[in-house]
Parts: structure tokens; sequence; C-alpha cells
């Protein structure tokens, strides 16, 4: 599950997490996550319109969308979880309420799903290596 947490030290993020949302009311998050990160030093509104047009989403309700306060408060409500959960920056993960922050090496979520997995007594899948 994705969740919001536009960091103070980008500016350009609040734009395009509501650009996100925008681009998730017609079912195109992921798409439109995968070509915002493939271009992260692009983040002005213009890339983010680019972005829309090249999904073929329709830019009239996206441009609505974008300036929509019903989105802002979807990625407030995220950042005010991720702060109860003491999350401060990204990325940042939960593998069963158990928190890996930062970006990690495959072999560190395969150890911490490992290490869930043999708690809960389920097989470990064999190419994932012993916890």
């Amino acid at each position: 599950m994705w969740k919001h947490l536009p960091l103070a030290m980008h500016k350009a993020a609040p734009a395009a997490h509501q650009a996100s949302v925008a681009a998730q009311k017609q079912g195109r998050f992921w798409e439109f996550h995968d070509r915002v990160f493939a271009d992260q030093k692009n983040l002005e509104i213009d890339a983010l319109r680019r972005h829309a047009q090249a999904l073929g989403l329709d830019l009239e309700r996206f441009e609505k969308d974008l300036l929509d306060t019903g989105n802002k408060a979807v990625i407030d409500r995220d950042a005010q979880e991720a702060a109860s959960l003491g999350v401060t920056g990204t990325p940042a993960f939960f593998v069963n309420g158990r928190y890996l922050s930062g970006a990690k090496p495959f072999e560190e979520f395969a150890k911490v799903i490992n290490a869930e997995l043999t708690k809960l007594e389920l097989p470990v899948p064999e190419a994932a290596g012993a916890p």
C-alpha cells in the first residue's frame, strides 16, 4: 500500500503528490508514479501535466483534481499517520508491523519477511533463503 509523505525539503513534492492523487482518480496511479520517479529531477507542474498527457489521462479532469482540496486532505492524513508512527523520511516500509527505514537491499526485506513467516510457522520460500 502506498502512503503519501511529501517532505518539506522537496519543494515540488506537494504538487507531485497532488498530481498522483489526480492520476489515481483515473485509475493510473502506478503508471503515473513510475513516470514521475523515472524523472525525479523534473517535478514542475508542466512536467506533471506532460506525464498525465502521455498516459492518456483526461487532462481537464486531471487539472481539476490537481486543485481539489479533498486530495490534499488525503495527503495530509497520510502525513499525519506517518508522524504518528515515527516516520520522518522516505522510503519507509512496514512488514507485519516491523519498521524498515530508508532504501534497503532485497536481502534485508527477505530477512524480515522470512523471520515473520517463521514466527507464523509458515514456509519460507527456498529462493528467499533462511531467516
